[in-house]
């Protein structure tokens, strides 16, 4: 058992102070006064002690990437999301050929559960349900319309789909979806819909939005397409907040229009946390300087954003609270996917970060054990 001490505790979308925080694998309880005897104490030194970050889309860090479809490539993201703050994630996958992508699924399905860092809580299938218009990085010849085949084996592990509602089959595959597998997240992304059809999808069952801004129609006054639907909804959205995907006005305004359906991802890439220089992205070739991901034509190639910074890139371009940016990457995504993190509650899970102001990691913990120090 373990105990967290002289912490500003975020709970109940407040910050508490003079409180402890006593946990094993799981939250035990928050109180003024704990018996600490035979308790391993935790000394937070005033710092901010919040539910373990929470990322549902990112596809590499530390060199690795979901798509290497390796034991060793899931364990590598696992422990250096760490660094971070994240605890948790969905291992995205990528527009490759359907045995790629096979290869990729039956390996989160079979390895999972055995890494030994941040947990991976399933998949999220970034295409190849995708419109080819706008596949971004995506590569566009291997674009399929929307079936079932393809991701059958794995209902369950499956979290999360990114498709585009306007494309051929989608509506029926979508309708399906909802009905028979409603733990799966419809997302709308990689796509051309017009403000319409996306209002229509999100009838059938779509219920979020992938990058927001990215990889879509841009919005207009007389054709406001995607974005325009999302800012007329109650659908959750989920942004990229690097300073290179989004521009800072655009998430000061996403934020003032979305609050608590906001969401932050990195969309990280294998060059997550690494050095700058030349990488690939679902088999193509990606140089990364100053921040930013490139394919050799110019487009951006995901991101190498880790998810504190994106929470600092928040704070000092936006309105948000602290309360506010941290529910965006815990409570709100925990909820999302209706699994008991993101929030420092009795009997949630205790995955837990110490941060200092400015969102520097201190310490990172996974079911009530410290696997990360700063």
């Amino acid at each position: 058992m373990k105990a967290i001490i002289n912490a500003k505790l975020m709970v109940n979308d407040e910050i508490l102070e003079g409180q402890v925080l006593l946990f094993d694998a799981r939250i035990i309880k928050i109180a003024e006064t704990v018996d600490l005897d035979n308790v391993e104490v935790i000394d937070a030194k005033g710092h901010y002690v919040s539910a373990g970050f929470i990322d549902l889309h990112i596809h590499g860090s530390g060199g690795a990437d979901v798509m290497d479809a390796t034991p060793q490539a899931l364990e590598m993201l696992s422990s250096t999301v760490l660094q971070t703050g994240t605890t948790s994630f969905l291992a995205t996958t990528m527009t490759m050929s359907l045995q790629d992508i096979d290869n990729a699924l039956k390996n989160i399905q079979d390895h999972k559960s055995t890494v030994s860092g941040a947990n991976i809580l399933g998949i999220h299938l970034e295409g190849p349900f995708i419109n080819t218009e706008k596949h971004g990085a995506q590569d566009k010849e291997y674009v399929q319309s929307p079936n079932l085949a393809l991701i059958k084996k794995y209902m369950q592990e499956v979290k999360m789909i990114t498709l585009a509602p306007e494309v051929e089959g989608a509506e029926g595959f979508i309708k399906h979806l909802a009905k028979e597998y409603p733990h799966i997240i419809l997302s709308i992304g990689h796509s051309d819909a017009s403000f319409e059809k996306s209002k229509e999808s999100f009838g059938w069952g779509v219920s979020h939005v992938t990058h927001l801004f990215n990889a879509m129609n841009p919005y207009h006054h007389r054709k406001p397409g995607i974005v325009g639907a999302v800012f007329d909804s109650d659908v959750t959205c989920d942004i990229i907040a690097d300073l290179v995907h989004t521009h800072p006005s655009v998430l000061e305004l996403a934020q003032q229009v979305k609050k608590e359906k906001l969401i932050l991802i990195t969309d990280a890439m294998r060059a997550g946390c690494m050095k700058c220089g030349t990488y690939d992205l679902g088999g193509r070739r990606v140089e990364v300087a100053d921040g930013k991901a490139e394919l050799e034509d110019g487009t951006l190639a995901g991101s190498v954003l880790k998810m504190n910074e994106a929470l600092l890139n928040m704070r000092k371009h936006t309105s948000m609270t602290k309360v506010e940016l941290v529910n965006s990457v815990t409570k709100i995504p925990a909820l999302k996917l209706g699994v008991s993190k993101g929030e420092l509650r009795e009997g949630y899970d205790a995955d837990i970060v110490i941060f200092d102001e400015n969102f520097s990691i201190i310490s990172t913990i996974i079911a009530g054990e410290v696997k990360y120090k700063g």
